[in-house]
C-alpha cells in the first residue's frame, strides 16, 4: 500500500479500538470502489486496472472482513457484555447480526464479480442485483460504523481497563499471527 506523506499511522496492537477504526476506513474505501467500478463499467468489459481494483477489495473482503469481525465478536463485545455494559448490548446484537448480513452481501457481490470478470461482460438482470447487493452493503457500513464509532468505541475505551486492553490486542496480534 503507497504511503502518503502526513497521513496518521495505522494503530498498533496497543490500541485494539483504533485498529478497528482504522479497518472501518478501509471497509469504507474497498465498498465505495466495489460501487464506483459498477457504477462506471455499468456491465461492459472490465479494464485491467478494474478487474484489479475489484480483486484487491474482494479479497480485503474475504481476508481481512472475517478477521475485523472476530476482533469485535470474539475479543470487543463479549467483555463489554461481562462488564455489564447493558446500554449497549442491543447495539452490539444489532452489530452482529449485520456482520452477518453483510457476509452474505460480500458472497453474493463476489460470485456477480467473479463472473463478471470471466465472462467479459454482466447481464442487465446481474447489473441490477449487483447495484442493490452493493447499495445495501454501503446502507449497512454507514450505520454500522456510525454506532461502533459514535456509541460501541467510546462506551469500551471508558470500561475496558488497561490490562484488559492489552488482552485484547493480543488477541487481535494471535488472529494475525
Amino acid at each position: 500500500m503507497a504511503v502518503q506523506i502526513g497521513a496518521k499511522a495505522d494503530a498498533g496492537f496497543d490500541d485494539p479500538i483504533g485498529m478497528l477504526q482504522d479497518c472501518h476506513r478501509r471497509i469504507e474505501r474497498f465498498a465505495g470502489l466495489l460501487g464506483q467500478v459498477a457504477r462506471q463499467a455499468d456491465g461492459r468489459a472490465l479494464s485491467a486496472e478494474e478487474c484489479e481494483a475489484v480483486e484487491a477489495a474482494l479479497r480485503y473482503f474475504r481476508e481481512s472482513g472475517p478477521r475485523h469481525n472476530a476482533d469485535e465478536e470474539e475479543s470487543l463485545f463479549p467483555r463489554m457484555r461481562q462488564g455489564g455494559a447493558a446500554e449497549v448490548l442491543r447495539d452490539v446484537e444489532r452489530l452482529e447480526d449485520e456482520h452477518r448480513q453483510s457476509e452474505a452481501l460480500h458472497k453474493e457481490a463476489a460470485e456477480l464479480f467473479d463472473r463478471w470478470m470471466a465472462d467479459g461482460a454482466l447481464a442487465a438482470v446481474d447489473r441490477g442485483r449487483l447495484h442493490a447487493v452493493i447499495a445495501r452493503l454501503e446502507l449497512i457500513y454507514r450505520e454500522h460504523i456510525r454506532i461502533e464509532e459514535q456509541v460501541v468505541f467510546p462506551c469500551a475505551a471508558q470500561m475496558l481497563d488497561p490490562k484488559t486492553v492489552a488482552a485484547i490486542g493480543a488477541e487481535f496480534r494471535l488472529r494475525r499471527a
